[in-house]
């Protein structure tokens, strides 16, 4: 028999790994191609044969998405594997209209297929959508983790926007690593806040390999924290699964693909920014975890700022920059800059948008309903240069950075400026500590 052609259809991560675990030593299909979206810059080069497997010796090659109907009828395709996350429903099910019509099949892979199993123990963190506080719930988690001597390793959903063969497996232990490996600002925003906490982190692109070499990490590894991307399901079986929700976007945890599988594989589910969203929101939410997840344990929880220079908030006309995913795909309008702009008293918040250059302006026109807001793109040199000379030439008394990271270390930014920092609280009980002491006692066994 022929075999099955195929096309997934992704955005550099979960398609990737779906053709390492499911496809790429597979002799019953043959991959003729992925297609990307989503983020910028990736198009119109190839998964290489050095990561591609023996199958496919020249490599494999990505296109944009816009091609895809295109492809699907000059290559025959049979079936097409949407692999990206973060996607309202309507939107999953317009795209499997298109494939369908192109006369393939649509599939949407799942945990079965695509976790792998370590030997170590898995604390898994994912949420319903981008932007909900789930990076801050990781470090909570290991915070909590590693206070009682256990040594933690994170590993984080890829973001292989480079050299691929080069990011096959990456290993973050100091920030010196973040420039070896020339990391963009959205990996750093995820990276920086674990290695100044202690803790190891890998990613990459063959999650296999990665596992393996976390588990034998040379400074010790007793659990795998799979600290995860956009609101994707993990690449891991979990022993403990925890997602996050966002009762400022109420809703959504039901509406999202494949958001909504977080919610049902949960074992603890994580009510976020209860301190600045309203009750009826939060009541919606809490009331779409009972009805979908009615066993899941269920913390309530703030996301508390704070700020560095609350002097250059007053009075002030503010720009207001934002970890750029939360305000693409994740599509959010309040974020931490907001509430601490509103909170210090700032006397307004300056528009970016007319001052927009380059890459950024383009960003704009790609996602029109970002807003008032300035999201910290910095996918490549272009994109951070034009980042800065946004940020200089909107007219602000100051600016205030709520990113990860810290903004002025990897980019010129020539006005006064004050981080905010955020980190997850839990309200009442049950406590985060709570909910990881059983699991702490069975991995001390």
């Amino acid at each position: 028999m022929n075999p099955r052609k195929i096309i997934i259809i992704g955005a550099a991560g979960r398609d990737f790994h779906n053709f390492n675990t499911v496809f790429r030593d597979n002799p019953a299909y043959k991959v003729v191609a992925f297609t990307a979206a989503q983020i910028p810059d990736i198009a119109n080069r190839k998964y290489p044969p050095e990561l591609a497997g023996d199958l496919y010796p020249q490599g494999i090659p990505i296109y944009p998405q816009d091609d895809l109907q295109t492809l699907i009828k000059e290559y025959e395709i049979d079936e097409c594997i949407f692999a990206y996350s973060d996607i309202p429903y309507i939107k999953v099910m317009n795209l499997s209209a298109q494939v369908n019509a192109a006369g393939a099949d649509f599939t949407l892979l799942g945990c079965k297929n695509t976790m792998l199993k370590s030997i170590k123990p898995v604390i898994a963190v994912g949420a319903v959508r981008t932007g909900c506080g789930k990076s801050q719930t990781s470090r909570r988690v290991a915070e909590i983790l590693m206070a009682r001597g256990l040594k933690v390793i994170a590993i984080r959903h890829p973001m292989p926007y480079g050299d691929l063969v080069a990011q096959k497996v990456q290993r973050f232990a100091t920030i010196e690593d973040l420039k070896k490996h020339q990391c963009t600002i959205e990996e750093m925003e995820e990276y920086e806040p674990h290695i100044t906490r202690g803790n190891v982190i890998y990613a990459g692109v063959d999650y296999k390999a990665i596992l393996r070499a976390a588990e034998n990490d040379p400074n010790g590894c007793d659990i795998i924290l799979w600290d995860g991307g956009n609101n994707d399901f993990p690449f891991y079986q979990p022993d403990l699964m925890i997602t996050v929700v966002d009762p400022l976007r109420p809703g959504h945890e039901l509406a999202y693909y494949p958001g909504e599988v977080t919610l049902r594989i949960a074992d603890v589910v994580v009510i976020n920014k209860i301190d600045s969203a309203n009750f009826d929101n939060i009541l919606t939410v809490r009331n779409n975890i009972e009805h979908t997840n009615p066993k899941a344990t269920v913390i309530d929880a703030a996301s508390t700022i704070s700020v560095d220079k609350p002097e250059i908030i007053k009075n002030k006309k503010v720009l207001v920059i934002e970890d750029g995913p939360t305000l693409t795909h994740g599509e959010m309008k309040i974020g931490a800059g907001i509430v601490a702009a509103r909170r210090f008293g700032a006397a307004e918040i300056v528009d970016p948008r007319p001052y927009a250059v380059g890459k950024l302006a383009e960003t704009y026109r790609i996602y029109p309903n970002i807003g008032e807001l300035l999201p910290a793109m910095g996918y490549g040199e272009q994109q951070m240069q034009d980042l800065s000379a946004t940020i200089e030439q909107t007219p602000c008394d100051s600016v205030i950075i709520a990113t990860p990271i810290d903004l002025g270390r990897v980019i010129q930014i020539n006005k006064p400026n004050t981080r905010v920092q955020y980190n997850l609280q839990e309200i009442g009980r049950p406590t985060m500590e709570d909910v990881l002491e059983s699991f702490i006692q069975k991995v001390k066994k």
